[in-house]
């Protein structure tokens, strides 16, 4: 029975016995419940450590519907343990903190964007992931930043598209693709704030460093940007460009995996236009913290439950999207 505290903060903060190893106990916990536990990239250093995979939101949703584990722990966002659970319904799916939101997913509320769907009769409806089940339930097909670009090009070019939750993605794909998307008007609250100006003034210290930009930016940080993509196709590009100096502006989390796989290279975070941090971070994600994932595994608590009504519309619009990214050998 969960406990009635538990369930009302969202999480469990049970103390960790004392001289516990915790990143051994966790380590083991998983071997005993055959429990997987996937990190997105922008989650604190000492979860994607501890991971047993760390990914952007495509490859995430590909490993978890490939995955034989008996127990899936999503480290990150709650709309990555809904899509878990949408694909693997048969599977437990922990979250080790349900206040884990997402600002893009709050942007886009399943009610308001369905009456906003209703208004363009006759569209193909295009989600971004990071949205709810419900969204996702209202949707044609499912895009991450990953294969935006391929799954909006993969349809025929008469199409009329709707594209949400994120309008500056939407900008970015329409200036590719010559679409016209008709668009929602969400955003993610941390790609929103960087400060072209601050950026400009690392520039000018690093004059050789190269900008790496995700595309849920705003157009003006785009346009400074050397290389535009997901938080995958950043990395990759970090790791196999010549530069050595790096100014990337998404969430500071990716930073973990580029000096990781690139230790010899210098990344520095982009900052945001409204604060004196030097990097731009997720509360969010940020929420996840290792003693909550020891209490999760231990307690397998909080679990992430979809309306089974919700799963069965829901897993469509994202088996599409597995189907045309493997088409397309994304």
């Amino acid at each position: 029975m969960t406990d009635k505290k538990w369930q009302e903060q969202g999480f469990i903060d049970e103390p960790v016995p004392e001289n516990t190893d915790i990143k051994a106990e966790i380590r083991r916990m998983c071997r005993e419940k055959n429990a997987l536990i996937m990190a997105h990239y922008y989650t604190e250093g000492v979860i994607q450590e501890l991971a047993d995979f760390v990914g952007d939101s495509l490859a995430l949703a590909q490993k978890a519907a490939a995955t034989d584990a008996d127990i899936i722990v999503m480290c990150g966002v709650h709309f990555m343990g809904e899509t878990n659970k949408i694909l693997c319904p048969e599977k437990k799916i922990l979250v080790p903190d349900l206040n884990a939101s997402c600002s893009l997913a709050e942007s886009c509320p399943a009610d308001e964007f369905e009456t906003f769907v209703k208004a363009h009769p006759g569209h193909t409806v295009v989600s971004y992931v990071n949205t709810t089940a419900a969204t996702k339930a209202l949707t044609d097909v499912v895009v991450t930043s990953s294969n935006a670009r391929q799954i909006v090009e993969s349809l025929p070019e008469d199409t009329p598209i709707i594209f949400g939750p994120d309008q500056n993605l939407g900008n970015y794909i329409n200036g590719l693709t010559g679409r016209k998307m008709v668009l929602w008007n969400g955003a993610c609250h941390v790609h929103e704030k960087f400060s072209v100006e601050k950026i400009l003034q690392l520039k000018r210290k690093h004059p050789a460093a190269k900008i790496l930009a995700h595309p849920e930016c705003k157009g003006p940080v785009i346009s400074l940007a050397d290389k535009v993509g997901s938080t995958a196709a950043l990395l990759k590009y970090s790791i196999t460009d010549d530069a050595q100096e790096f100014i990337v502006a998404t969430e500071s989390g990716i930073l973990t995996e580029m000096q990781k796989s690139a230790p010899q290279k210098t990344f520095i975070p982009a900052p945001p236009d409204d604060s004196t941090c030097a990097c731009n971070e997720c509360n969010y994600m940020k929420l996840v913290t290792l003693e909550k994932l020891y209490n999760c595994l231990k307690y397998e608590w909080p679990s992430v439950e979809v309306e089974p009504e919700v799963a069965e519309k829901a897993v469509r619009p994202i088996q599409r999207m597995l189907e045309i990214s493997r088409r397309l050998g994304l």
